[in-house]
């Protein structure tokens, strides 16, 4: 009989002892699909630059009191995230390739914030196992540069304490919280899975998070997908009004293989809405070249999709790595 190597726990509604599950999920996508897509796909590539230009800002303050947010765009997911006197790092990823090993896709764009101009981190939110999201390499240099306790859904501490000891991992299940300063951060379902190799298949959790503060919640969605929406309808009458969204916008082509694991231009601005956010910034495009869409697509759907909806672009905001914006 198969057994979890990251997570043994009792079974819940969304771990049946071997495998974590959700809303969303219709199936595993298995390797012969995604050789299908890759083979379908790979002659309809629009192409991408090798390169493309950042946002040159001096480092970021040591910490951003009160009720103003300080949000540093990094690259991909990856953020800097400042408020109420606390320093979050957000899925953090500095290395050149996303994948085991020195290989998968390469960063087009460098990141927007060197690791030695980072300030005191106070925690590392992980929101899941992909590559793209959990850098080895990236958590175990910020070990000992910059130690912090990386927070993340079950699971994951097992698959981090084995690459690095020096790692301080903590694990919690969807519904749990923690403190870290004047905040807390709550973990929340998310439309999505996990997978390190072949056969790990949600063998550890995944999550988005809710970052509750004294005046105001932000949300980080970290990777998901937007199913029928009713999970942010959930997540908003909860937890919302929210101040600020970090949202995926990225990684949607072929459309008909990755809605079930990422959302799209469009449906970001509908989660925007449904959470009841006040402003957004947009995030997972542009840096690590994971599917078929053109490389400034997804940004200019996402202007499309914002003045379709009558909304203040000022509201829902994208820029490249480096770019940072305060909201006060």
């Amino acid at each position: 009989m198969q057994k979890n190597p990251y997570y043994h726990g009792p079974k819940s509604d969304h771990f049946d002892g071997l495998r974590f599950h959700g809303p969303g999920i219709r199936r595993d996508k298995t390797f012969r699909d995604v050789a299908r897509m890759l083979l379908r796909s790979v002659p309809k590539r629009m192409p991408w630059p090798r390169s493309a230009p950042i946002v040159e800002n001096p480092p970021p303050p040591a910490r951003v009191q009160g009720s103003t947010i300080r949000l540093t765009f990094i690259g991909h997911s990856s953020f800097l995230l400042q408020t109420e006197g606390v320093n979050l790092l957000l899925d953090p990823v500095w290395s050149q390739r996303a994948g085991p090993a020195g290989i998968g896709p390469r960063r087009v764009t460098a990141p927007g914030l060197a690791i030695g101009d980072l300030p005191t981190i106070d925690a590392v939110l992980l929101s899941h196992n992909h590559y793209d999201h959990m850098d080895l390499s990236t958590l175990s240099r910020l070990a000992r540069e910059r130690p912090a306790p990386v927070l993340t859904p079950l699971g994951n501490d097992t698959i981090l304490h084995r690459g690095n000891r020096g790692i301080e991992a903590q694990a919690f299940d969807w519904g749990q919280s923690v403190k870290v300063g004047a905040l807390t951060i709550h973990f929340v379902p998310a439309l999505h899975w996990s997978a390190r190799r072949r056969n790990d298949r949600r063998m550890a959790l995944w999550a988005s998070f809710v970052i509750e503060g004294p005046r105001h919640n932000i949300y980080f969605a970290g990777d998901t997908s937007f199913g029928d929406g009713k999970l942010f309808d959930a997540i908003g009458a909860k937890y919302g009004p929210f101040r600020l969204a970090i949202l995926p916008i990225g990684a949607y082509a072929p459309r008909g293989f990755m809605k079930d694991q990422h959302c799209d231009p469009d449906e970001a601005v509908s989660m925007f809405q449904r959470l009841g956010a006040e402003f957004a910034f947009a995030c997972h495009w542009g840096t690590f070249r994971l599917t078929q869409e053109p490389y400034d697509e997804p940004v200019a759907r996402l202007e499309a999709a914002v003045a379709k909806a009558g909304i203040d672009p000022a509201r829902f905001r994208s820029g490249p790595p480096g770019t940072a914006i305060e909201w006060r």
